[in-house]
């Protein structure tokens, strides 16, 4: 009896832990897609706005550190960069009205909309799951068999302070 509970809870331990790898390749996949599309999005800005070169740059710099990271706390960080210096890119767009009206443009600012949305259900799910992994490895008896075996509990990827501030205030709302 003790030998098949140790084999179940093991058994299960394993299960949760392969869905939280499954979890964060799901996220792998949708930030790959960004990496794709942001070296077209600095290329067709770069045609318009060459003197935001700073702005350009500084994407190209959070892209390559976001690809670099090893750790989830590190990709979390890395990619809350790199969110912030797409927003900083479309902002400059603002100010160039042929830039807001070019096709490739559009196409690419729809395509990264769309692919930051992938991005957000890809963190929820993975976040998900790491709840119920990290659950079920600290919960009595799974967390005895869990030490025995060396499971780890899962890093959440979370956005960091200053993004979390600002999710939280309440919009202000002017007439």
């Amino acid at each position: 009896m003790v030998i098949l509970f140790i084999v179940f809870t093991y058994n299960g331990l394993v299960s949760r832990k392969i869905e939280t790898q499954s979890a964060w390749s799901q996220i792998d996949v949708q930030l790959k897609r960004r990496y794709d599309l942001i070296p077209n999005l600095v290329e067709t800005v770069k045609g318009y706005a060459s003197h935001e070169k700073d702005t350009l740059e500084r994407v190209v710099a959070a892209r390559n550190q976001a690809q670099g990271a090893q750790t989830v706390a590190d990709r979390a960080a890395a990619e809350n960069q790199l969110s912030g210096a797409i927003r900083s890119v479309l902002a400059v767009a603002e100010a160039y009205p042929d830039l807001k009206a070019n096709q490739n443009f559009l196409a690419l600012q729809e395509e990264l909309t769309a692919t930051e949305n992938r991005i957000g259900f890809a963190r929820q799910h993975y976040n998900d799951v790491v709840t119920q992994y990290n659950t079920h490895l600290m919960t009595f008896p799974a967390n005895t068999i869990a030490g025995m075996f060396g499971f780890r509990p899962a890093d959440f990827f979370q956005i960091d302070a200053a993004q979390a501030a600002v999710v939280r205030e309440a919009p202000k709302v002017k007439f």
